[in-house]
Parts: structure tokens; sequence; C-alpha cells
């Protein structure tokens, strides 16, 4: 590992299971006309000079592609088995057809089973012509490859449900977080970007609230730390930010941050 190389990190969601705003809801997050209020799901995109994956593929992947206007992607990676993680992956049937070949999905055997369930017709012996065509890559918490880049898979709890977290580099992605081990925050020493939700500021059995998420960014000292999978209860994205330390900020739909990995 003696060159070093910067990646980029596309925020193509932020919001929590519901989005922002949220159906039928008439609360000032979700009547405000802030566009940084406005948040899809869960996700990101990370892009590198010859490597683009997604993380997450939730109910607004489609829109999230098309809002972005990624013309490429290489694989995506599953931080957990939710609907709110999973549910666009239906629209992957673009990339096979651009790639004329089955679409790398990377994600831990239990996370494989919950998508033979909520997919089953993409993997019956005779599909129907047309469905989406995975190409699964079994995950376990440790490292791995994809092309010539080592990824960091970091365990966390949400509630008793396992999910995946991935270390870049200089730069750490975890969603859907409520407890994590000694062992696996020592993974996460000398970061400058470190992604963690914080759902809102009132307790949760299975998020960090606000107070949560500093606590543990106070542990784990990124120069640099984003909050995500953010509820509407949260409040408006100007008043919440102007009230957060100066390394911590409320990330938003859209927000593109460069980071360092070295290879």
């Amino acid at each position: 590992m003696s060159a070093a190389q910067t990646g980029k990190l596309t925020f193509l969601g932020s919001g929590t299971s519901q989005g922002v705003p949220v159906i039928a809801c008439t609360c000032p997050t979700c009547s405000s006309t802030d566009p940084k209020d406005q948040r899809l799901r869960a996700s990101v995109l990370l892009e590198f000079p010859d490597l683009c994956i997604a993380i997450d593929a939730g109910p607004d992947f489609r829109q999230q592609m098309l809002r972005a206007k990624v013309r490429h992607l290489d694989a995506i990676l599953l931080t957990h088995e939710h609907k709110d993680h999973i549910a666009g992956l239906d629209d992957i049937r673009a990339f096979n057809y651009q790639r004329q070949a089955d679409f790398p999905v990377y994600c831990t055997p239990k996370v494989e089973m919950a998508l033979k369930r909520e997919f089953y017709y993409a993997f019956e012996a005779n599909p129907y012509p047309g469905v989406p065509r995975f190409e699964i890559h079994h995950l376990e918490v440790g490292r791995f490859q994809i092309n010539t880049y080592t990824i960091d898979a970091i365990e966390v709890w949400h509630h008793q449900m396992q999910v995946l977290g991935f270390r870049f580099g200089k730069l750490a992605y975890i969603t859907d977080a409520k407890t994590i081990t000694a062992l696996e925050k020592s993974k996460l020493q000398d970061l400058d970007i470190l992604v963690i939700n914080a759902l809102h500021q009132y307790p949760h059995p299975s998020h960090f609230n606000l107070a949560e998420a500093l606590e543990f960014i106070a542990e784990i000292k990124p120069k640099q730390s984003y909050l995500t999978h953010i509820s509407h209860l949260f409040g408006l994205h100007e008043q919440i930010n102007q009230t957060l330390p100066a390394n911590v900020q409320l990330a938003y739909d859209g927000l593109e941050l460069t980071f360092n990995y070295s290879v």
C-alpha cells in the first residue's frame, strides 16, 4: 500500500425508512422548502478512477440513479435486508442490459436469503425474460476486495440484526447502528471521514439518536463526521446544523465528499 489516490462519495439519500417528507405529514420539516430537508432513503455512491459502487438500493434507487446521472455502476454493497435498503434492486435490470451480464451484489448469506424471498422471480429455474439478474458475492465481517480495492466490512447491530458498515481507506460508512463491539470500533481508528446514522434526538431501540452518535464520534475521533439516516422528527437541517460541533454536520442528498484511499 504505497500509493494514495482520491475517492468521491455522493449521498444519494440521507433519510430514514419513510424518507422526508413523510406521506401525509404536515410537520415543519416535511413542509420545508429547503432542498436539504428533502431526503430519499439512505444510500451513497462511491467513485474511484476505475470503480463505481453503491451502498444499498432502497425504494428510491431508480430516482437516485437518474438524479445523480449514474451511467455506469460496477457493484452494489448491501448493509442489511430491511426494505429501505434493498427494495429498489429490481431496477438493476437497466445495468443488466447495459452489461449484458448478471450484476454483482455483495451481501451476507442472510441478506441473500431475504433477496430470494423479495425477488423470488429472479431466482426461479426458468425466470421470466427481463427479470433482474444477480451475481451474488457473499460477505462476512472482515476484509474483502473488489477489483484492486480493499474494503473492510465492519459489524454493527441494529437492535438484534447484524448490519455491515464499510471502510474505504480513510472513510467509513455506517448506517442503522445501535451498538458496536470494542473489536469493531478498533477498526475505525485514524479516519478522515466517518458517516454515521443519527435518527433524531429521542431514544430509539435500533438506531443511534443524536447524543449517542456524538458520543460515538467523540470516542472514534474522526477528523470530520456526517450524520445520515435522518428522520423528519430530527428537525430542520439548518437549525440542527447550527447546534452541532464544528467537526460534525448533517448530511443531505447530493452532498459530495472527497477522501483518501491508499492502494
